[in-house]
């Protein structure tokens, strides 16, 4: 095992972007296969690179502390470099030189180990970059609004300054980061031709900068891959918002692949060794066996306990700013091991209040039916239909509404939700259903005064479409409880607008569930921004 060894670049990389943090995902779930064998396990060992661990802060937020029931969460950084060195140049052009961290995710395992949420930081994020270390040992001094990317910059290191971006999270977050993966275009190339490829769906043709892609649901692996989570120019707006969207989608994706192929060693082996050879960690993941252990702790998530949330965001200019108190209510509940709705995960029960209902009375949400909760106390027959199969399509033609209306039916107590690709337009909310289920679309109606209810042999449980009745801004204001909440200061807010410290949010705030995308969202649902 190396230690990367981190010299100053003579020049700084010139506007290169996109690194790849994506291919780390897939190295923490599979490369448990590493102690299989003595020579397996050294030619593991010697694939893998670490960063040095001087540059991690010595003052850092706190390690979370064990659940009740014995988990302990688990906070990732999953960085990309673009860097253009070692023979990466010839998947993502341009010359050689320092790399960016341009795709962060912070992945939140849950201390049950059977739920994850990853949270997508924008590139263009104006933050603080707190005090990093340089190659001779100085430390540099606090800068305030910086792009979040350039802190991997900081010191031009041939391989970047990992240390510094997880130093830059853990300022932004009030998180302690366990564990961070970074890995480079020719490694998540690998990746992905080790699984076979990854499915994907490209809203439109591409034809730019070098990328060329056919629109369409479609398998890629390799160049192909690459340049799919690379591809900016040509979809939506061409910013870098649409393109977090197909990133977290192509994640899902690839979790999904491998999960499907399961962990026998005819996938693990060779996907081990494409990993290992991809990824520069922190001290603490440095060997195949802690990295198999590590990797074995995450095998129990399933895809549809997974969700992922960009950071609330609205653009500053040519920049992103942080949009509060909506970031720092995402924040608390992450470091309480809260869901994104306020539940916890060995419960199920939430902490969020509810207008509950008088006994007897219907919920009364607003036209959305992206409801508040109608409370916890159900009885068994209750919990009966809000296990049945809810699957979400969205025909109003509002980008992300399936996605957001799925969060608020887990919120109403909801536990099988799938979100189908949107269908043509609708003026109003069908729900249709198997006829055994009818009690079932019954009570999913109470959340939706005026829907359709409509009876389909062809229909395996329960199917919800969205209408234009159920636009963004009646959204809002079901979320909001009475009405939109033009302050941007909700619930448990400082006069500042930051949320207090432990603050959880009376309903889900709109910077949160306007940027959520679970991981069974259809792949070819909401993949644009603009």
């Amino acid at each position: 095992m190396t230690d990367a060894t981190q010299d100053a670049a003579p020049t700084r990389s010139r506007g290169r972007r996109i690194a790849r943090a994506l291919g780390a995902t897939a190295a923490a779930l599979v490369v448990a296969a590493a102690g299989t064998g003595a020579w397996y396990y050294q030619r593991l060992d010697r694939n893998i690179t670490t960063f040095a661990p001087e540059g991690i802060a010595s003052s850092r937020p706190p390690a979370a502390t064990p659940a009740p029931t014995g988990g302990r969460p688990v906070n990732i950084l999953l960085l990309g470099s673009d860097t253009r060195d070692d023979g990466n140049n010839s998947l993502g052009g341009g010359d050689a030189g320092v790399g960016h961290s341009d795709t962060a995710i912070l992945l939140h395992v849950y201390a049950d180990h059977k739920h994850a949420v990853g949270v997508s930081i924008p590139r263009d994020t104006l933050v603080t970059v707190p005090p990093c270390r340089l190659a001779d040992g100085r430390w540099t001094s606090e800068r305030t609004n910086q792009m979040f990317n350039s802190a991997f910059t900081v010191g031009e290191f041939e391989n970047g300054n990992p240390a510094c971006t997880q130093n830059t999270v853990e300022t932004l977050t009030g998180l302690r980061v366990d564990h961070t993966l970074v890995v480079d275009f020719k490694g998540f190339a690998a990746i992905t031709s080790a699984v076979g490829g990854v499915d994907v769906c490209v809203p439109n043709d591409v034809d730019s900068h070098g990328i060329h892609l056919t629109q369409g649901r479609q398998t890629v692996s390799g160049q192909q891959a690459v340049d799919y989570v690379r591809a900016r120019y040509g979809l939506g707006d061409s910013s870098d918002i649409g393109r977090m969207r197909r990133q977290q989608a192509f994640m899902s994706s690839l979790i999904k692949k491998v999960q499907d192929q399961g962990f026998g060693l005819t996938t693990l082996l060779p996907l081990a060794d494409a990993a290992t050879k991809s990824l520069t960690v922190d001290p603490e993941l440095g060997s195949p066996y802690k990295l198999a252990e590590f990797a074995q702790s995450l095998q129990d998530i399933q895809l549809s306990d997974i969700q992922f949330v960009t950071l609330p965001w609205r653009f500053q200019g040519a920049r992103v700013a942080v949009v509060e108190p909506d970031a720092s209510i995402l924040w608390n509940l992450l470091s309480q091991d809260r869901t994104l709705d306020g539940r916890t995960t060995d419960t199920g029960t939430g902490t969020v209040p509810s207008t509950s209902p008088s006994p007897g009375a219907s919920p009364s949400p607003s036209a959305t039916g992206s409801a508040t909760a109608t409370g916890s106390a159900t009885g068994s027959s209750d919990r009966a239909l809000l296990d049945a199969p809810v699957t979400v399509h969205n025909a109003a033609k509002s980008g992300g509404l399936a996605g957001r209306t799925a969060l608020a039916l887990r919120g109403n107590g909801y536990t099988d939700i799938t979100i189908g690709a949107d269908t043509p337009t609708r003026r109003t909310t069908l729900i249709e259903y198997a006829p055994s289920r009818r009690a079932a679309a019954e009570r999913l109606a109470q959340l939706y005064p005026g829907a359709e209810l409509r009876s389909a042999a062809d229909v395996d449980g329960v199917v919800l479409t969205l209408g234009q009745d159920r636009a963004l801004a009646d959204t809002l204001d079901a979320l909001n409880g009475t009405g939109t909440d033009t302050t941007g200061a909700g619930a448990g807010a400082d006069a500042d607008g930051s949320a207090s410290p432990g603050a959880l949010p009376s309903s889900i705030p709109s910077g949160i569930a306007d940027n959520t995308r679970p991981a069974d969202t259809d792949l070819c649902d909401d993949l644009s921004f603009g």
